[in-house]
């Protein structure tokens, strides 16, 4: 049977090839870009690195097939991302030049540009996640065991993402797992979603009945 287990560095090539298989709008993103590590560089990578304590894989025959990765503190992670990742990377990605800029360009752009995570409206929601699987995996009940083991670990009260508003199939997870609309001005392609902790949701009770 498939296991929930926690990131390992032997599983960095697996987590890599996920997200650039998923990276469409949850489709192929393979051969999309110069590099194919572009896409595990910006959304798997530094989370593994930085933080691999809330970094949970499946795996399935010694096989890795999905994974979620996130932070418990957002501006932290953003500071660390400027000072510790974009040296790692190095010169893998050339800087590029202001707008208008290639598809690729845009993409590389958001590496150094960290701060962009740091959005308005996500108050009470100080974590962050990423969340992929294998099609082939998904529809299993793996994405709801993989994000139920990092809300169960994360110490924060809520837990936020955003995602392409175009990728309906996956905001009918999200809807499904009790994730909620953030109120989040002018977000562009993506929608916010936020839900809370265990943790934070206790909070919140005790907090109320206090009242």
């Amino acid at each position: 049977m498939p296991e929930i287990r926690l990131y390992r560095p032997a599983d960095r090539a697996a987590l890599y090839d996920i997200c650039v298989r998923t990276a469409d709008a949850g489709g192929d993103a393979r051969g999309r870009y110069s590099s194919d590590d572009l896409m595990g560089d910006l959304f798997a990578g530094p989370y593994a690195w930085l933080d691999p304590h809330l970094a949970f894989v499946v795996e399935d025959g010694g096989e890795v097939v999905g994974y979620v990765v996130g932070t418990a503190d957002t501006a932290g992670f953003v500071r660390r991302y400027r000072a510790e990742w974009i040296p790692l990377v190095g010169d893998r990605y050339p800087e590029p030049p202001p707008p208008p800029r290639t598809l690729e360009q845009d993409m590389v752009a958001l590496h150094y540009d960290p701060e962009r995570m740091l959005v308005d409206g996500l108050d009470g929601y100080p974590a962050h996640l990423h969340i992929d699987l294998l099609p082939a995996y998904q529809g299993r009940g793996f994405g709801r065991r993989l994000i139920d083991r990092f809300l169960t670990t994360v110490d924060a009260p809520g837990v936020h993402l955003g995602m392409l508003t175009a990728n309906v199939k996956a905001r009918g997870f999200y809807d499904r797992l009790g994730f909620t609309v953030l109120p989040v001005p002018d977000p562009g392609p993506l929608t916010y979603l936020g839900i809370r902790t265990p943790a934070g949701r206790k909070g919140t009770a005790t907090d109320g009945a206090s009242r």
